[in-house]
């Protein structure tokens, strides 16, 4: 029992993480109906970025870690500004192509910049484990948790109370009916490809606290699809209940599955659960179903 509690709360802590990167994949088809595919570039943008203020340049984590996601907003607006506005009215499957190659480029980037090693942070929370009850997790895993519940709480406030979250979903929902109330379609993308970098980085540099730092980070993108098609590409709560879900069903996959099968059932699980669920609900767990009538 105590193994399969273990086994549940690693995969709730890892879940937490995929979800706030999920938020990022979610905003962006929200706004744009576009499917970001370099979401795991900026994933590893952000973890570097990090690494390197607090390594190369000694700044305190706490510090690093603000200036870490101003550099994020930047480089997402700088991202929807330079790449993405001028592809507004082209066919979504340009955009889409277009992010594969932005992934690959960001990608090159940081191999330039920061090579292909593998990083570490240096020890910033304390090593000795928490024990509840004989469940033991260490406290770079507890924080972990906080900061993501703390970033999702925070979103979740921001896209129901403030006056850009309002818009943003009403764009979402209906661009036509925005635009004729006065909201900027542009800002919303904008502010939509800055909160996906923000998110990502903060992921990046939890997840880089975990397991180090280097270039296969970014495949953190692909292994949170599963997320998205689960809780639904559209659905805000649907990439948290999502991530949740699949970071424990990973979890215990790992567990019970990978000592009969010699390893690797961990990394292919979740892509099962996309399968699966794409067979049953196209549009995911929470997603809207849209009828087209020709």
């Amino acid at each position: 029992m105590i193994f399969f509690l273990q086994l549940m709360v690693t995969g709730f802590v890892v879940g937490s993480v995929y979800a706030l990167v999920a938020l990022g994949f979610v905003l962006i088809y929200k706004s744009s109906r576009v499917i970001n595919f370099a979401q795991g570039e900026l994933v590893l943008v952000g973890a570097f970025v990090c690494l390197s203020l607090t390594t190369t340049y000694k700044v305190p984590f706490f510090l690093a870690f603000l200036l870490t996601m101003t550099v994020a907003v930047i480089v997402g607006l700088l991202i929807e500004r330079f790449f993405l506005r001028p592809m507004i009215g082209e066919p979504v499957l340009s955009i889409i192509m277009l992010t594969i190659g932005l992934s690959s480029f960001l990608r090159g980037i940081v191999e330039i910049i920061w090579g292909t090693e593998t990083r570490v942070f240096p020890p910033i929370f304390p090593s000795k484990p928490i024990n509840f009850g004989g469940i033991v997790i260490s406290q770079v895993y507890m924080w972990s948790f906080i900061l993501a519940v703390l970033f999702l709480g925070i979103f979740t406030v921001f896209f129901k109370f403030t006056n850009e979250g309002i818009a943003m979903r009403a764009a979402a929902d209906d661009e036509d009916a925005a635009l004729s109330m006065g909201i900027s379609i542009k800002k919303i993308y904008g502010l939509a490809w800055a909160i996906a970098a923000l998110v990502a980085a903060v992921g990046g540099v939890v997840i880089g606290n975990i397991n180090g730092v280097n270039i296969s980070l970014s495949m953190m993108g692909l292994r949170v699809f599963p997320v998205v098609i689960l809780g639904g590409l559209d659905s805000i709560p649907g990439a948290i209940i999502g991530g949740l879900a699949i970071g424990i069903l990973e979890n215990l996959a790992g567990g019970y599955l990978d000592p009969f099968f010699g390893g690797g059932v961990k990394e292919i699980f979740p892509f099962i659960i996309l399968v699966l669920v794409l067979m049953i609900k196209p549009y995911g767990l929470f997603g809207l179903e849209r009828i087209e009538r020709v």
